[in-house]
């Protein structure tokens, strides 16, 4: 049964896909925070798909930790899930990606028209002051700006390297630091295809003022309280 259920979420998916690309594609001429709540309607739809076809249903603790102005957002990265659940947790948001997925058919089409801040990991240095003055740039249209700081999918139970990007960019810009924790891998799990039906706990900290702090030291509070705070979901 969970097999049947996967298949036919990611049938729908390639059917409903293409479709929010036209739209996406056609809110160019709006403002980028205007195009995103357009575009947005495809993560809600797929959250709403997983909920009724895979049983994956959603409690967020926390919300009152939401700051009023535009953030950042590092979040525990495990699965393709917390990519579209995110979107209704948060307000409008810019994701820090690698430039490689604006290139996949009709899906990279779509998100390239949300404002994404895509990086070429390789240019090091040039990457960094790249993610700052873009992620500048975003954050004063109103935007916050959601980075997975291990940088890639880490399999459910283990804990990657936290790279200092978004950390950089919360000193650089003097905003508040978010850290979230989750437990997506538990259901869906990193690149797999089934997705086992329960409940995502998603857990958002309090948020970290960077006045006063290094970037070393936002990134390892960021770290402590996510890793810690895994431990202590369901």
């Amino acid at each position: 049964m969970v097999f049947l259920r996967s298949l036919i979420f990611l049938l729908l998916q390639i059917l409903i896909t293409p479709l929010f690309t036209l739209f996406a594609l056609l809110s160019f001429p709006f403002h980028p925070i205007t195009r995103y709540r357009i575009i947005s309607g495809w993560a809600l739809t797929m959250l709403w798909l997983l909920r009724v076809l895979c049983g994956i249903r959603m409690e967020v603790r926390g919300v009152e930790n939401i700051p009023k102005q535009p953030c950042i957002v590092l979040c525990k990265h495990q699965s393709a899930w917390e990519t579209i659940a995110l979107q209704k947790v948060f307000p409008p948001q810019v994701w820090v990606l690698k430039r490689e997925l604006l290139w996949l058919p009709f899906f990279g089409w779509g998100l390239a028209m949300t404002s994404p801040i895509a990086i070429k990991r390789s240019e090091g240095h040039g990457a960094i002051k790249q993610l700052l003055a873009q992620g500048k740039a975003r954050l004063a249209l109103g935007f916050c700006v959601v980075i997975f700081p291990e940088g890639t999918r880490i399999p459910y139970g283990q804990r990657g390297e936290y790279k200092m990007g978004g950390a950089l960019l919360g000193a650089h810009c003097g905003v508040p630091v978010v850290p979230v924790a989750h437990n997506a891998g538990r259901l869906w799990g990193r690149k797999a295809f089934l997705k086992h039906p329960g409940v995502i706990t998603v857990s958002i900290g309090a948020p970290i003022d960077p006045a006063g702090l290094k970037a070393k030291e936002i990134n390892q509070r960021v770290e402590d309280w996510i890793e810690a705070e895994i431990t202590r979901l369901p």
